[in-house]
């Protein structure tokens, strides 16, 4: 049996779309980066306003689903109208909208206009058990049942434990087997008196409602503590995990506050081949971003105002789509997607590619109150290849070799990618001007 903290959803291949312009973008929405591009990878939709916070997990599972089994921290005992499932759909839907994106544009006849040039500058950085032991020897083990229920296809317990070694053997008794390395993460959860949620697929449901898939759960609580369990998942993982946090709120941008927040690098021009490669392209982008960070870094991919995105990747979410997320503070009335009166939601999306060791620790987070604009957005300028005999048009020329050079450097930097690779797949030659510090230059240091 295979137990994670958050299970994971596979989602179909990226999309390539080509999109109609924006009037204010001016150019085309061209592909996405959705979460699909990376293995092992968990969501988890975070609504957070004060102490209120409804949690969504997309669940996945590997092997029969009568193996599926869930076990995750929670601060309080859970009544049965805190716990829901949705459908896998509307975190498909939240992720497409925040996707890292790519977009081009077309350079206009020189001849005809002046040049328009656009400033493009890199950022800064209920369980139906059948218990193998009776009440006593729950009891012999500091087991209690808090609370069982059936919530569609899941049969789920809220459990409460007086020490690990009692929790661990009673779950093993029941059939969860979690690994050994588990107790001690255990341990250290029922020191901060938090209950254990654990859900397991109910077959006879499932059949009776007809889902081939298992939906993702939901869960509704208050408590102080904006927190994101992870460590029990690490536990038994075989290798780097990643995980995608979607938070939305009322007040502005989420960050960690135990581990660093850093934007990825963003509105940035980049060779027009990147278009039939984009998703090699993101990947290795995420990859260097990681290694340089050393595996120890919360990375921020989008951070907008639900009611408008500039390139749009996908609509944005409904009033009845986020309320379905748990978004409690809209109104229950429906509202088109493009309603004048802004939806009062701010999203943002966290990626972080993790182990036990470079996270020892749950994700923390807070609200910082910044309504300021994110986005991974990387940009293809495709050059004027028509006829243009004016003193623009050479000028024209003279920058765009330039420009083609610096867009092979911008790449080789992102990616790692060698850079006499990208200028073969441009058709560049590549400059021979040595602009390494003149120190560099003494002893012959690359």
């Amino acid at each position: 049996m295979t137990l994670s903290l958050l299970a994971r959803v596979v989602l179909g291949a990226l999309l390539l779309l080509i999109a109609s312009p924006a009037s204010a973008f001016c150019g085309f929405y061209v592909a996405r980066a959705d979460t699909d591009l990376f293995n092992q990878a968990s969501k988890v939709v975070m609504v957070r306003d004060g102490n209120r916070t409804v949690l969504t997990m997309a669940n996945d599972y590997r092997g029969a689903a009568d193996e599926f089994a869930l076990v995750i921290p929670v601060p309080t005992v859970l009544e049965r109208d805190q716990i829901h499932v949705t459908e896998a759909a509307l975190i498909d839907h939240l992720d497409a909208y925040t996707a890292p994106r790519l977009v081009e544009y077309f350079d206009e006849n020189p001849c005809q206009v002046d040049l328009r040039r656009r400033s493009i500058r890199p950022v800064s950085e209920a369980l139906s058990i059948e218990e193998r032991a009776d009440s006593p020897r729950r009891q012999e083990l500091g087991v209690t049942i808090e609370a069982r229920y059936t919530v569609g296809e899941y049969d789920i317990l809220i459990l409460s434990a007086k020490e690990s070694r009692g929790l661990m053997t009673w779950l093993d008794e029941n059939d969860y087997r979690l690994p050994s390395g588990a107790r001690r993460v255990l341990d250290s959860y029922i020191k901060q008196g938090l209950k254990f949620f654990v859900a397991r697929v109910d077959l006879a449901a499932r059949a009776r409602l007809g889902y081939a898939y298992l939906r993702p759960l939901q869960v509704a609580y208050e408590s102080p503590r904006f927190m994101l369990p992870i460590r029990l998942g690490t536990v038994n993982a075989n290798g780097p995990q990643e995980l995608f946090v979607f938070a939305l709120t009322r007040t502005g941008r989420v960050e960690t506050t135990n581990y660093r927040t850093v934007a990825l690098p963003t509105d940035v021009e980049i060779p027009t081949f990147v278009k039939t490669d984009f998703a090699s392209f993101y990947q290795a982008l995420f990859d260097r971003q990681v290694t340089a960070n050393k595996m120890k870094t919360v990375f921020l991919e989008y951070a907008w105002d639900m009611a408008w995105c500039d390139p749009c990747a996908a609509d944005p979410l409904s009033n009845a789509q986020l309320r379905e997320l748990g978004v409690f503070w809209l109104p229950e009335q429906t509202h088109t997607r493009r309603s004048a009166t802004p939806q009062d939601v701010f999203v943002t999306r966290l990626h972080l590619r993790y182990t036990g060791e470079t996270f020892p620790d749950d994700l923390r987070f807070h609200e910082t109150g910044n309504r300021s604009n994110v986005q991974g957005r990387y940009v293809l300028r495709h050059p004027w290849t028509g006829p243009g005999e004016c003193a623009a048009a050479y000028d024209y020329h003279r920058r765009l070799e330039q420009r083609r050079l610096e867009e092979a450097k911008t790449l080789a930097w992102l990616t790692n990618w060698p850079l006499d690779d990208i200028h073969q797949r441009m058709g560049t030659v590549p400059s021979t001007t040595d602009d390494r510090p003149w120190w560099k230059k003494i002893w012959g240091r690359r």
